[in-house]
């Protein structure tokens, strides 16, 4: 068998597991990351562009506290109304706005705000766990799990997925001026402040997208990979931000492929093909630098 028809094999297989009933679980994870890519492409490009990964790393880390909030008030108090990523999504903005906070206003230093952040997040989501009744095994929420999703987190995705994309077209101006100039956006009346507030709220937003699927400790890897890659061949925001979108599309839907056939685990699987994606970009680009300079 050629490698092209085993490909074509492999996907036929999958089709046949997405339109399968027994799988609807697969089907919900192929449709929240198919959605979720246009978001990622788009807030990862502003992600790359204002060099803030580290602000999302310390972010991704800090939902795990809203995680096990939500965790502990479901087995203790019975508010099964107070999703787990709801509770992601509360902890990622209430984090977002401390680190705006930390930018403009504290006299602390930004990067021991973010240590601080990043490491308490962690320690306070590990703790609701263990004082939750019952076991909780944080791991499906570290690296992701598709088995977890359902109707209700597919929905509350998609809600994210439109706000956080209405968002960004609506402030497009602001959000670019902040990422590549922010002291010249400044001069020109560009609200700062609020603009790179509104950033970390989307960076927040779109954690809370994939981290089902991928978890929190690998989501910042799919928000950048695939905007690295495509900022390689595009020359303008737009363009890094449709192409990263396509890629993230691609090594979302790529990796389902492979932990399916493989039954390995979904979210390592889709960040190990992102990373292969993203070296094949630096070497396709540098490819094509020794063939438009020779000479240098």
């Amino acid at each position: 068998m050629t490698p092209a028809t085993e490909a074509e094999t492999v996907m036929a297989e999958f089709w046949n597991v997405l339109t399968d009933g027994d799988f609807v679980f697969v089907r919900y994870a192929f449709i929240m990351g198919a959605c979720a890519s246009v978001a990622f492409g788009m807030v990862g490009s502003l992600v790359v562009a204002r060099r803030v990964t580290y602000v999302a790393g310390a972010v991704s880390h800090a939902v795990l506290a809203g995680i096990g909030a939500s965790v502990f008030a479901q087995r203790a108090y019975g508010w099964l109304w107070f999703d787990p990523l709801l509770g992601a999504a509360l902890a990622a903005c209430v984090a977002a706005l401390l680190l705006g906070l930390a930018r403009f206003a504290a006299t602390e230093r930004e990067d021991s705000v973010i240590g601080a952040i990043w490491s308490v997040g962690v320690a306070v989501g590990l703790l609701f766990f263990a004082a939750a009744p019952g076991y909780t095994d944080p791991m499906s929420y570290l690296f992701g799990n598709i088995l977890l999703i359902g109707v209700r987190d597919l929905w509350l995705v998609l809600v994210l997925d439109v706000v956080i994309i209405a968002l960004t077209v609506f402030f497009y101006p602001q959000l670019k001026a902040v990422c590549f100039d922010e002291d010249f956006a400044r001069l020109r009346g560009v609200p700062v402040r609020l603009a790179y507030t509104l950033l970390l709220l989307l960076i927040a937003l779109t954690v809370v997208l994939l981290i089902s699927i991928v978890g929190m400790v690998l989501v910042v890897a799919l928000m950048t990979l695939p905007a690295a890659a495509a900022g390689r061949f595009t020359r303008s925001l737009w363009q890094m931000m449709a192409l990263a979108s396509v890629l993230c599309l691609v090594f979302v839907t790529t990796g389902l492929v492979f932990s399916f056939q493989a039954d390995l685990p979904t979210g390592p699987t889709i960040i190990l093909v992102a990373g292969v994606g993203y070296a094949l970009a630096l070497g396709a680009r540098s490819a094509v630098r020794l063939i438009a300079s020779p000479g240098q």
